[in-house]
């Protein structure tokens, strides 16, 4: 029998209905689990709600909405969200599930056996948010970290657990439990600032599971929280990948390993820490205003447009998340590359048919590295790998033009890397994917809709910020640095219209009488040599930016700079008020002059 792998998510507050971040969380387990699905192992999935957390209490009673109800509804949007972005989920555990209710108290029973329980006075900075006591030098400027909100401070009788008892043995879990390394790192440096024991119980609290032989207390939220993993693993235990945003790393890496050490349960083995989609650079925040609402980008785009968008970005660190990104990966990528593909093959062999042989074009497929890259939970650069196959593909048809030859055997090599292709994908878009294999397995292939239609994608052109001075109202307008242009210049439909490519920095110059403007001397491959004048003297040294290898725009219209023709500009990405200015760098490995997009 095929040894079972458990895979989970965290457990979402429903004081709100979903926003992207969780999407994101979803469907990177999903994606792996599809994954391993593939590879014939038997994948048990779980992720779920946390109905207890006394947020949900509080957003209730703001509402005006009786407690049972107000969560009913909002766990309601989540079971949803699964659904509409295909989540292939083996059990969907509630908190206020009765079978989790039992577990948890009979784990706690076991911790109070062990003696790692008793009861004291706690007084400390309390963030409901989080539902955690923070010190002061865990704060910044007097706020929790995470909300940005000033903490409680809370006296209240209270039972504590002996977490400094398991210091040491932390200490030589976390390195092998936790992933990436670095965020495995940032836990062992707070444990070394000395580790406390912890308040978990709540007294007065109305909503929640009830403290062991003590009515008048509530089990605290995050014990409750982290045993879902274990009450709903249906005999899978232990877990062979917790997968959690950074926000709850210490949760998972230092208190959830230590309630199992001492309740004499068997350790999950790794926890895979992914970082947090922003806006601009900023976290969102409902405060903010910046909150992007997965369900309305399903409805407005597609399942697989939100999952590939979502898979493309950057697992490990903070990145960039929008609709007009969506929107650029879905049409540059998905209906440009891969949809035009399917097209025109499939349009091909149904005019001209095909023959069997050997297909060299797979070759170029390296799917070993994809495998890599998935074991190492990678998606983005799989991704990656599996498009440069694609784009082998593209190049294969207009190198071959079977259109004039007739060639079925390029035809037939064509269809079973498309075959191949939509394996690969199907762990990302599944949907798609299953498309793709069905019309290219079917006995007569033929050209049907398209995959993907393209997507009109219309901005409003930026506001500028209004500030009031002395008590008038005025226009606040940033001065970009000379030689950068902002992406409101250009109209987003524009942008598929440049040729951009892989570029490499040969020699970098100062400009006479120019403060902020680099001359740039730049190797665009078969287009040769190119010169441009960036906006960069502020923000690099001459030393960092000679050899790197830069995007760069190659048919926009010569202008002159400081008495230079600039031919053309580089992609970089900067802050609203341009103090900040960072290059956009393609993979080093790329070719010199190679297209993007």
């Amino acid at each position: 029998m095929t040894k079972k792998f458990y895979v989970t998510t965290a457990i979402d507050y429903v004081n709100a209905e979903p926003h992207i971040g969780h999407a994101f969380e979803k469907v990177i387990a999903d994606a792996f689990v599809r994954w391993k699905r593939s590879k014939g192992e038997n994948v048990f999935f779980l992720t779920g709600v946390d109905e207890n957390a006394q947020k949900n209490v509080q957003a209730a009673e703001s509402s005006g909405i009786p407690v049972k109800e107000f969560i009913d509804k909002n766990t309601a949007s989540f079971v949803e969200l699964c659904r509409k972005l295909d989540i292939s989920y083996s059990n969907f555990i509630r908190t206020t599930d009765k079978k989790h209710s039992i577990e948890v108290k009979k784990i706690v029973k076991k911790i109070i056996d062990e003696g790692d329980i008793y009861k004291g006075i706690y007084e400390g900075l309390y963030c409901v948010g989080c539902e955690a006591y923070y010190t002061e030098k865990d704060l910044i400027d007097g706020k929790c970290p995470e909300h940005n909100k000033k903490p409680e401070l809370r006296k209240e009788e209270a039972y504590f657990f002996k977490l400094s008892k398991y210091e040491k043995e932390l200490k030589k879990i976390i390195p092998k439990y936790v992933l990436p390394k670095f965020r495995g790192n940032e836990v062992l440096s707070r444990i070394d600032e000395g580790l406390k024991d912890i308040c978990v119980s709540r007294k007065g609290a109305t909503w929640g599971i009830s403290f062991p032989n003590d009515e008048n207390y509530k089990i605290w939220v995050w014990i409750d929280a982290l045993l879902n993993y274990y009450s709903g693993a249906d005999g899978n235990w232990p877990a062979d990948l917790h997968i959690i945003g950074k926000g709850i790393n210490w949760f998972h890496s230092v208190i959830w390993p230590a309630i199992l050490l001492s309740a004499k349960v068997p350790l999950p083995k790794k926890l895979f820490v992914h970082g947090y989609l922003n806006t601009e650079g900023k976290k969102m925040s409902k405060s903010l205003g910046n909150v992007i609402s997965p369900l309305k980008l399903i409805e407005k785009y597609g399942t697989d447009a939100v999952r590939y968008s979502l898979l493309r970005c950057s697992v490990f660190e903070d990145t960039d998340y929008s609709e007009r990104i969506l929107v650029t990966r879905y049409n540059n990528e998905l209906a440009n590359k891969l949809g035009n593909l399917v097209s025109r093959v499939s349009g091909l062999i149904e005019k001209t048919g095909i023959e069997k042989t050997p297909n060299k074009l797979i070759k170029k497929l390296n799917e070993k590295k994809i495998n890599k890259f998935m074991e190492n939970y990678e998606l983005d650069k799989a991704l990656n790998e599996i498009f440069s196959f694609i784009d082998n593909c593209n190049e294969y048809v207009q190198k071959k033009k079977p259109w004039e030859t007739k060639d079925k055997k390029v035809l037939y090599e064509l269809k079973e890397s498309l075959l191949k292709v939509a394996e690969l994908l199907s762990p990302f878009i599944p949907e798609s994917a299953e498309k793709i294999k069905k019309d290219f397995s079917a006995k007569k292939i033929k050209k049907g809709e398209p995959l993907f239609v393209k997507i009109e994608f219309s901005t409003p052109k930026s506001v500028p910020q209004i500030m009031k001075v002395n008590g008038k109202e005025k226009i606040n307008k940033f001065k970009k640095p000379e030689g950068i242009m902002s992406v409101d210049e250009v109209e987003f439909k524009e942008w598929e219209k440049m040729d951009l490519r892989v570029a490499q920095i040969k020699k970098v110059e100062d400009i006479p009488g120019a403060d902020k403007l680099y001359k740039l001397s730049i190797d665009v491959g078969e287009l040769g040599v190119r010169i441009i004048c960036a906006g960069l003297k502020e923000f690099y040294t001459k030393d960092r930016l000679k050899s790197k290898k830069i995007i760069y725009f190659a048919n926009l219209k010569p202008r002159m700079m400081k008495g230079i023709e600039s031919q053309g500009m580089l992609l970089a990405a900067s802050t609203e008020d341009h103090k900040k200015v960072s290059l956009i760098l393609p993979d080093s490995e790329v070719e010199n002059g190679s297209r993007i997009g």
